[in-house]
């Protein structure tokens, strides 16, 4: 609530600072991402933190952000920042064959077009300020 006047008695720097505070930072972050491999039929989830990779065979998945939503906030949404490299059969070096935003609740707005691998936003764990959870 703010004092009569309707003006907060805290500078910028402060506010910026509560805003933060119980947060999670985007290092911390975990995003689960589903990768499938069409040829075999196979699939299997991940966690994996910002800024790190997974190989997975012929695949290097990189991951640089992921977001929600926050609790109090509609439409619910959550997203990862994704890389995917594949070694194609022949090749010596993997390729990039995607980089872009994949979105958990519209996962046609922005799709991985390859023929054998396909990979997709589960969830993205993180808190926000404030946030009530199940631990307490």
């Amino acid at each position: 609530m703010l004092p009569q006047g309707g003006q907060s008695s805290e500078s910028p720097e402060d506010l910026a600072q509560n805003d933060v505070e119980g947060a999670t930072p985007l290092e911390q972050r975990v995003a689960t991402l589903g990768l499938l491999n069409k040829r075999n039929n196979e699939s299997q989830d991940f966690e994996i933190r910002p800024g790190e990779r997974i190989e997975e065979g012929a695949v290097i998945i990189s991951l640089s952000s992921c977001e929600r939503t926050a609790p109090w906030e509609m439409p619910q949404e959550t997203g990862a920042f994704v890389q995917l490299d594949v070694l194609e059969r022949g090749e010596s070096e993997h390729t990039r064959v995607f980089s872009g935003w994949l979105f958990k609740e519209a996962p046609s707005l922005n799709v991985v077009e390859h023929p054998i691998y396909d990979v997709w936003v589960k969830d993205c764990a993180m808190r926000f300020p404030g946030e009530v959870t199940e631990e307490g």
